[in-house]
């Protein structure tokens, strides 16, 4: 047993010192968004008669080119809502004025546009992702029936801003949802009054959370007091289960450091709904002090907030997750270095949950406007937000104690060693003597 255990230990501790390596070196670049895994390709068409399908409640992967427009399609019932949001990736070291973006329309078959959408890259002048959500909905004036209908994909690239890197194509993801009508009639006028006064600020010692690199890949997050740390250019992704009546608050705070000047919206803090649609968000103008960045109050989670006119109520229309999306300038490397820099997320879910309307149909996906019990107990305070567990314990432990990986694997397998030793002694002792 000594003898196997040996070779095996060597090995752990070999690649225990490999991974702090890596780790060390990933710590100083941005990480590249992670696409939803098994996501379907699909190539945009230069018109709408040659264009693909996307099928709701399926991810898909394409890439649109510089001044370029591609067309998706679309088949859709006439009593379902359509959703489809799209994220545009730039490649590393794109340089970007605040104007670059993109820009989703739907339309019908005739090319009546149902919605426009925009995303741009804004006074930060940091490539990242951006999504923008383009909508078909059931019951309105416009591009209503059953039928064919397109989705439009378009750059919006400002004068003066193409270098060899904005000509590059720019990756897509895709991902649309479907909502049916409900099975009741109900208000059609979005809730006059809430509670719009901005609370005070959670305290309290702030928990690790480092987050994903997607949508897909979205850490879980619930209320308190949360602590990551970001390289210039590096984009994350929190989210948070919001239940029907309850209400979003966040803000963000970007440590200080050593430098002068000044970055303009050098820490952003963006709000997402549960299909990805933009709903709010606050940035951060940074000196080298550290300084918050406060999201306007957002309204309770309601079914009627569609019938609204600000996008910020409009969006706030279902239940589910709701994305926290941080990202910092790459403008910051010039005047304060390549960091990491350290970043405080507070988030709070308050007011009375209750239930939703009752759909006639399914969405799709399924799950999409639903949390399951273990997401609601989740946003509640002093919850561990959905995540960490064992694994976050060891790290911690790692981190506090100022030892490395390989140790703790070494004394893991000690404690296995000594475990199977003792194991092996009470199964001779139950033997029977001769």
């Amino acid at each position: 047993m000594r003898t196997a255990l040996v070779p095996g230990l060597c090995a752990l501790l070999l690649l225990s010192a490999g991974t702090a390596s890596a780790s060390a070196a990933d710590a100083t670049r941005p990480q590249p968004y992670a696409f939803t895994p098994g996501a379907r390709a699909v190539a945009g068409a230069a018109s709408a008669g040659t264009a693909e399908r996307l099928d709701p409640g399926h991810t898909y992967r394409s890439s649109l080119p510089r001044n370029g427009k591609l067309y998706y399609r679309l088949d859709l019932t006439a009593a379902d809502t359509a959703y489809v949001p799209v994220t545009a990736v730039p490649p590393p070291g794109t340089t970007v004025s605040a104007t670059d973006g993109i820009k989703v329309s739907v339309r019908d078959a005739h090319g009546t546009p149902c919605s426009f959408a925009s995303a741009r890259f804004g006074a930060g002048l940091s490539a990242r992702p951006v999504t923008a959500l383009g909508q078909r909905e059931a019951g309105r004036t416009v591009c209503q029936g059953v039928g064919t209908y397109y989705v439009l994909v378009q750059r919006l690239d400002a004068e003066g801003s193409g270098t060899a890197a904005t000509a590059q194509r720019w990756d897509l993801e895709i991902a649309p949802v479907t909502e049916p009508r409900p099975a009741r009639a109900g208000a059609t006028s979005a809730p006059r009054t809430w509670d719009s006064a901005t609370p005070e600020p959670l305290t309290g010692a702030p928990r690790d959370r480092s987050g994903g690199t997607g949508f897909a890949s979205a850490g879980p997050l619930g209320q308190g007091v949360w602590r990551t740390a970001l390289v210039p250019g590096e984009t994350r992704f929190y989210k948070v289960p919001v239940d029907w009546g309850r209400q979003l608050h966040a803000s963000v705070e970007l440590d200080g450091a050593q430098g002068h000047g000044y970055v303009g919206g050098a820490l952003n803090l963006s709000v997402y709904n549960p299909v990805r649609g933009y709903v709010e968000d606050a940035a951060v103008g940074y000196t080298g002090t550290r300084k918050p960045a406060v999201l306007a109050p957002l309204p309770p989670v309601e079914y009627a907030n569609r019938y609204a006119a600000p996008a910020a109520v409009t969006s706030v229309r279902f239940a589910g997750d709701y994305y926290l999306v941080l990202h910092l300038s790459e403008q910051m490397t010039g005047l304060f270095g390549q960091g990491p820099f350290g970043v405080t997320l507070r988030v709070r879910v308050a007011g009375q949950a209750h239930t939703g309307p009752q759909y006639a149909g399914r969405p799709v996906p399924g799950d999409v406007f639903t949390l399951t019990q273990q997401e609601r107990e989740a946003a509640l305070p002093g919850s561990p937000g959905g995540g960490g567990g064992g694994g976050d314990r060891v790290m911690k432990l790692v981190a506090i104690g100022g030892i490395g990986l390989g140790t703790v694997l070494l004394a893991v397998l000690a404690g296995w060693t000594v475990a199977a030793r003792r194991a092996q002694t009470r199964v001779s002792a139950q033997k029977p003597t001769a």
